[in-house]
């Protein structure tokens, strides 16, 4: 099963963070910051402007910069995923 978003959503797959260790302690999820950087797994079609199609400026692979707190977060066949607005996603990594 394949998730497509819908209208100006896209869907974002979180950087995986690696194990992160202090001395000897390792550092617990709770206690982590959740990544801004993702890829683009899928995007919607676009979003009505004045009755337009108007395509998304982001596409499939591209490495993105996305808000702090944007998104719902989903989880599919053991992937976690966000799904985000365009407008939450602040650049494009090149």
């Amino acid at each position: 099963m394949s998730i497509q978003p819908l209208g100006d959503r896209v869907l974002v797959e979180p950087k995986q963070e690696s194990e992160e260790k202090i001395g000897s302690l390792y550092v617990p999820d709770t206690a982590k910051e959740k990544p801004q950087e993702g890829t683009v797994a899928s995007v919607g079609n676009g979003k009505y402007v004045d009755g337009k199609l108007v395509p998304l400026d982001v596409k499939v692979g591209d490495k993105v910069l996305y808000g702090k707190y944007a998104g719902t977060e989903i989880k599919q066949a053991g992937h976690e995923y966000l799904i985000i607005r365009e407008s939450d996603i602040l650049a494009v990594i090149k």
